[in-house]
């Protein structure tokens, strides 16, 4: 008797981009990148593979081979979220400056060689850093390259998230205050990881990056991808 055994096909979900996206070691708690709480949204048909780097940009991501073995793996039906700016739009960091028009073509790169392999590509604005003005209201920090996200995905036609307006209109329903408690910020002696404290409006801590995920998953869900079909159903709740 033979017995035909039907096993899921796994589909893979890449995610590149720098490190407020990226995984984070045991040393760097609590911070954390929001592709970390992303990855327990889908089934057991999904496995997210979380390729970003911290302090990467879209010129460095190529430049250190960090991109060519993803593009060498990708199946049909993978998918890559694509998110940077970061790093790109800092002239003060001359290794990973990206002009806007390199951004542009490294963005329309990461594009089509997706698209080559007949995998999904998915455009995301960066998230915002934490910077309100006198008045208690949020301020554009990526106003250039955030635009420039969008350009290519309008042209490409290609799925497209807000990140930079969703996440910044977050931050002000937190407000000026409230919003620290998304953000490594540390009184000095706080966490043992960070004795003399921090003060960083970029980086998220653990209920941070939670919160931009759950941003991330609600925009998905609009967009109307068979990846949304691997969302993981409801907990049944005993009685």
């Amino acid at each position: 008797m033979s017995f035909a055994i039907h096993q899921k096909k796994q589909t893979k979900v890449y995610l590149i981009g720098d490190s407020t996206m990226a995984n984070k070691e045991v040393k760097a708690f609590p911070e954390t990148g929001w592709g970390m709480p992303f990855a327990y949204f889908f089934d057991s048909t999904i496995e997210i593979d979380n390729r970003a780097k911290n302090g990467r940009s879209t010129k460095t991501f190529i430049t250190e081979n960090l991109w060519q073995p993803i593009v060498e793996n990708l199946h049909e039906g993978d998918y890559v979220f694509i998110q940077f700016g970061h790093n790109d739009e800092v002239k003060e960091k001359v290794g990973s400056y990206t002009t806007p028009e390199e951004y542009k073509t490294n963005l329309i790169r990461f594009v089509t060689e997706t698209r080559g392999k007949k995998a999904l590509p998915i455009l995301l604005t960066p998230v915002t850093r934490r910077r309100f003005d006198s008045t208690g209201h949020m301020e554009k920090t990526h106003p250039i390259y955030s635009e420039l996200v969008k350009e290519v995905a309008t042209a490409y036609k290609v799925p497209f998230i807000d990140m930079d307006t969703k996440s910044r209109e977050l931050l002000q329903q937190f407000g000026p205050e409230n919003s620290k408690w998304l953000f490594m910020q540390l009184e000095p002696g706080e966490h043992p990881n960070y004795p003399e404290g921090r003060n960083d409006n970029t980086h998220f801590n653990e209920f941070g990056a939670r919160k931009m995920a759950q941003l991330l998953l609600k925009e998905l869900r609009g967009l109307n991808l068979p990846l949304t079909d691997h969302i993981r159903p409801p907990l049944a709740l005993k009685k």
